[in-house]
């Protein structure tokens, strides 16, 4: 009471008397009106009471001092705010409830209300726990606007058959009220056998007899009458079984022989029922390995093993690696490499490979060469650390692969020594005539000895061709009496290796028709500026006389109409494979330069100062007679070719 609300004063337009002199408030229980000159307060007389009345509406009226007098009014509204002056109250004191154990987390359990007369802050009611214990805490929750209990965590019968709960309703001013909750736990069938295990075998040997105990187990049930008693069991198809002993005590033992080479160890599973409604089961498993004794040899993953590698290989390259298993266990189990004792070419086979005795892998000891090894075996043996120890043994082949190492060999014209080799074209040979012929071999295996043939420089490139692969060189055109009479080709023979190798060798031609016209052999030197000057020569005889030449070749047509062979000088020191040097060259006529067969024998002496090249009598008349020989000194060839600045290297075909 007592409270004063200030109100603004009326305005009047006139002044003096005619302007405000009073205000009257309309009657009411609580308010009174208090006027001091132009201060105008309403004044609390009587306490007001919001649940009764909320709210109310005065009327103030100012009235002037004129005559006639005039008034104005205004509606006061009053709105009658809440005070915190009631309490909240619970709708029972005391509340009841029935709870399952194990029953879900945020399982409504009950929920309590209360309410407050007031309004706004002052009737918010919020609910929590009073004075309760760390276990209640910890196992319910209470929502604080609606007031439900819920559980917080697993709840067991077995440990708490009931809980007493003191609830508290407050409002937002801070008074409140209680009630109590009572919570009643049902027990249900909740838990399952403890299985335990109180001794354990590491292992059991595979040789132990059926009956032999490995283990002990204990089993609980913390559920009494017929939800603690408990039924024991263990997979069927496990070698063990469980023998009752003592109360809820069991043993584990073998019933059948073992065999660590079939299971080296088994995972046991035990399993316990209860007799609850439903039944709870729990099962254990325990680990038991099989101890070995050594009766495996080691076996190899393969029968055979094969292995590759290029020749010039480094020496400790890997060739392959050889891996054997053996069932046994730790050192039973463990295998150990070694090459069994051989011989290879006559050489300890440990000088050709190693074997890793751990990781069974085969090294090269030395480098490997194809053209003289091109495979070989040995046998590698496996053995385990057992007492007493088991081996075995496996073939391992090693196939060395071929690589381009080797460059051509010219088997003719011979490529090494000082003597050289001449061979006479006929004047009128035509082209396609076969004139002589490379040989050469290679080393090499595959591709890598594939060999073509090249002229690479000749006296005359337009002259000559060689065969690409038989090597042999033919006239590209008719000889014509411009041509000059030395004819010097440098020949090159290429495998097909990659990167490919290569040899060369020259080849000396006359071109003549018969021996005496061959001048001194200390002249046959390839002089490529005298050759062009005589072709030069040659060629203006040619066009001065060519009126006189034609005459003489039709005269002599009949005359040269047979071919004669290309005849042969060699020095006696210069070695012919006699499988690619037949004694008797044939050609038949149509086919090359000669037109009848013809014979020759080559004797041919290594330490005389002469060497004999003797032609024997032909099928044609025309040859020349079968005891006409050249002789000739090695010194007079000698020194007609190192005059020339080319390699002196020369064949026979």
């Amino acid at each position: 009471m007592g409270a004063r609300f200030m109100i603004e004063e009326a305005h009047d337009a006139d002044v003096g008397e005619n302007s405000v002199q009073r205000y009257n408030l309309q009657k009411n229980d609580h308010f009174i009106l208090a006027a001091n000159g132009n201060n105008i307060e309403l004044v609390l007389d009587k306490e007001l009471d919001r649940e009764k009345q909320k709210e109310m509406d005065l009327l103030l009226t100012a009235v002037d001092g004129g005559s006639p007098q005039k008034s104005g009014t205004v509606v006061i509204h009053i709105t009658v705010l809440d005070a915190n002056d009631n309490a909240p109250v619970f709708s029972q004191a005391v509340y009841e409830a029935s709870l399952p154990e194990n029953s879900p987390l945020d399982t409504v359990v009950v929920t309590v209300s209360a309410t407050d007369a007031d309004e706004g802050v002052n009737g918010d009611v919020s609910y929590e726990f009073g004075h309760v214990t760390e276990e209640v805490m910890k196992t319910f929750s209470i929502d604080v606007k609606v007031g439900k209990i819920l559980v917080k965590s697993a709840i067991d019968y077995e440990s708490t058959t009931s809980f007493e709960i003191r609830v508290k309703a407050r409002d937002g001013l801070g008074l409140s009220s209680y009630a109590k909750v009572i919570i009643s736990i049902t027990d249900v069938n909740d838990n399952a056998p403890i299985i335990s295990l109180k001794s354990l075998s590491n292992s059991i040997p595979e040789n132990a007899p059926p009956g032999t105990e490995v283990g002990i187990i204990n089993v609980q049930d913390r559920d009494s009458d017929k939800n603690g008693q408990v039924r024991c069991s263990i997979q069927a198809n496990s070698p063990f079984k469980l023998v009752p002993s003592i109360k809820n005590y069991y043993s584990v033992v073998s019933t059948g022989q073992l065999d660590r080479e079939l299971v080296s160890d088994y995972n046991i599973t035990i399993s316990a029922t209860d007799e609850g409604s439903p039944p709870l089961s729990s099962s254990k498993t325990v680990h038991l390995s099989v101890a070995d004794i050594n009766d495996n040899p080691p076996v190899f993953e393969e029968q055979s093993y094969s292995a590759y590698m290029s020749e010039n290989n480094q020496a400790g390259s890997t060739l392959c690696s050889v891996s054997a298993r053996d069932p046994d266990w730790r050192q039973n189990g463990t295998v150990i490499y070694s090459l069994l004792a051989a011989e290879v070419n006559g050489a300890p086979v440990s000088s050709y490979v190693s074997v890793n005795g751990d990781t069974g892998l085969i090294h090269a000891v030395r480098s490997f060469d194809y053209e003289q090894l091109r495979s070989f075996q040995v046998q590698v043996m496996a053995r385990d650390n057992g007492s007493p120890p088991l081996s075995s043994n496996v073939s391992v082949s090693v196939f060395i692969s071929d690589v381009n190492d080797n460059s051509p060999q010219i088997l003719y014209p011979a490529p090494e020594g000082s003597s050289f080799m001449t061979e006479l074209v006929p004047k009128a040979a035509h082209g396609g005539s076969l004139v002589s012929k490379v040989i050469a071999v290679d080393a090499d295996s595959g591709q890598n000895a594939w060999l073509s043939y090249h002229i690479v420089k000749s006296t005359d490139p337009g002259l000559f061709t060689i065969g690409l692969h038989s090597g042999e060189i033919r006239t590209q055109r008719d000889i014509s009496q411009s041509d000059s009479m030395k004819q010097n080709l440098i020949v090159e023979v290429k495998d097909n290796g990659q990167p490919s190798l290569s040899a060369t060798c020259a080849m000396y031609l006359l071109i003549s028709d018969n021996l005496a016209e061959v001048p001194e052999l200390k002249d046959i030197s390839y002089d490529e500026k005298n050759s062009k000057l005589t072709s030069y020569l040659i060629i203006a005889l040619v066009c001065v006389s060519t009126f006189f030449l034609t005459f003489i070749i039709i005269i002599l047509g009949v005359r040269f109409c047979r071919r004669r062979k290309p005849r042969l000088l060699f020095d006696g020191a210069v070695s012919i494979p006699s499988g690619y040097l037949p004694p008797n060259y044939a050609d038949v006529d149509g086919t090359g330069t000669l037109r009848s067969a013809y014979n020759y024998d080559a004797y041919l002496t290594t330490g005389s100062r002469t060497s004999d090249f003797k032609f024997v009598s032909s099928y044609n008349d025309n040859t020349l007679p079968a005891d006409q020989t050249l002789r000739k000194s090695p010194t007079d060839f000698l020194e007609a070719f190192r005059e020339s600045g080319h390699s002196t290297e020369v064949g026979i075909l």
